[in-house]
């Protein structure tokens, strides 16, 4: 009988440091795939910005000194990305081939101009930084024209703004509803022991001497379930980085490892925060209050 209510006890709390585990596992996880998604939702935004185009048009008196001067201004700008020098005939075979005729034949001359096709780097598309860069551009007298896509900069802008916002409102709200979750399992945990405690406290137990052994468990099982997680978002970022290479989401290696690190400090501060304000509380109560 005796031997039937021990193996009884041994999976009531084999399930209860399951549930625990399970549950740490889950919420770091989340938090996890979400800190990430932070990280690269940035370096997406910078690659989209970058993207965007700037064609600086020079005039046909523009000599070739001109523009070679220009270029190598452009690889010592500071906000220049990539550029590259398109010529007149470059862009003549290239019209050429969008529209599927040689327009030249007709006209009997090429009406295209030379020009450079810049990216900035993300810092400079703002409306202000494009400005002041177009305003120094424009002192140059053999330049004619600047184009980009000013609609597109305030857009990008503005929505990069607004997903900023919201993803650190979901972080935050999920930061709470963790901790929350972790501490209710350790709560829990911690409640199948109160008449053990109380007992130990009775025949003259200190509390921190009560507290350790519960609090050291619990870090245990929170590194248990944080380590857990930390391998789950690995085979995600090594699954993503497998199928999608392109996205580049394992170059940042020291900001992954960051965020993994992060994951695994979050589930032993939480676990030892939730076990110790829950011995705590069942320290502070009176006998008759534990049933």
């Amino acid at each position: 009988m005796a031997s039937s209510f021990e193996k009884y006890q041994k999976r009531r709390l084999i399930s209860s440091y399951f549930s625990v585990v399970l549950s740490v596992f889950l919420v770091l996880f989340l938090l996890g795939i979400l800190g990430l998604f932070i990280v690269n939702s940035k370096k997406i935004s910078n690659d989209f910005k970058e993207q965007i185009p700037m064609s600086v048009y020079f005039k046909d008196t523009a000599k070739d000194s001109t523009l070679k001067a220009f270029g190598a201004m452009l690889k010592e700008s500071a906000f220049v990305k990539t550029d590259t020098f398109v010529s007149k005939e470059d862009a003549a075979s290239k019209h050429k081939d969008i529209i599927g005729e040689d327009f030249m034949q007709f006209l009997g001359f090429n009406p295209l101009q030379n020009s450079y096709d810049i990216h900035l780097k993300a810092d400079y598309v703002q409306a202000d930084s494009i400005k002041t860069i177009e305003q120094d551009f424009k002192e140059n007298k053999f330049i004619s024209d600047i184009v980009y896509d000013k609609h597109l900069v305030d857009l990008v802008n503005d929505n990069v703004k607004k997903i900023t916002f919201w993803i650190l409102v979901v972080t935050g709200f999920l930061a709470i509803v963790a901790v929350l979750l972790i501490n209710s399992s350790m709560r829990l945990s911690i409640y199948s022991n109160r008449f053990i405690i109380k007992t130990m406290q009775m025949v003259g137990a200190t509390k921190s001497f009560i507290r350790k052994p519960f609090i050291m468990r619990s870090i245990k099982l929170g590194m248990i379930g944080a380590l857990l997680s930390d391998a789950a978002i690995l085979a995600v970022l090594v699954y993503i980085d497998t199928n999608f290479p392109k996205l580049g989401i394992l170059a940042d290696k020291p900001m992954i490892a960051a965020v993994l690190i992060g994951v695994l400090l979050l589930g032993v501060l939480i676990s030892w925060f939730s076990t110790f304000f829950a011995t705590q509380k069942f320290l502070n109560l009176r006998t008759d209050d534990l049933y």
